[in-house]
């Protein structure tokens, strides 16, 4: 019974640290969503300004076409380079939440593990004060005294 208990006290534990352990993982998966927000906000606004700038046709002179050219390039490498992070950005942020949902798997099997061991030991001590409940009832237990009398 003892040893039950000291399984139960170390269970216990392991279920705290990997409670903090998923803790720990939903608010790095938190930060990788909101990275990848983020991103995402840049992407749609980079593009937005590419498409605004590419749609002026107010150029004067030959000079001022070729700037607005040069700035909507520029404006393009930049959205590509975006693109490029938003991929790192949504991987990163799949990766975090695979590890939250094992953390939360991890920490459930504990749980269930607690919850198991808990019932065992119960089961135990109603076993075990069964016999001493029913030998001090009187009568329930069987004849008393010999076959002789």
């Amino acid at each position: 019974m003892n040893a039950e208990r000291a399984k139960l006290k170390r269970l216990r534990r392991l279920e705290r640290l990997r409670a903090i352990t998923r803790q720990t993982a939903l608010g790095e998966a938190a930060k990788a969503e909101a990275a990848l927000t983020q991103v995402a906000n840049l992407e749609a606004r980079t593009a937005a300004l590419i498409e605004a700038y590419g749609l002026r046709r107010d150029a004067t002179d030959a000079g001022e076409l070729q700037r607005l050219r040069q700035f909507v390039g520029g404006l393009s490498h930049i959205a590509a380079t975006t693109a490029g992070d938003l991929a790192r950005a949504r991987v990163h942020a799949d990766a975090r939440a695979a590890e939250a949902a094992e953390a939360e798997r991890r920490r459930a099997a504990v749980e269930d593990r607690v919850a198991a061991t808990e019932q065992r030991i119960a089961r135990k001590t109603a076993e075990s004060a069964a016999p001493t409940a029913a030998g001090s009832s009187g009568g329930s237990g069987g004849p008393v005294g010999t076959p002789l009398e």
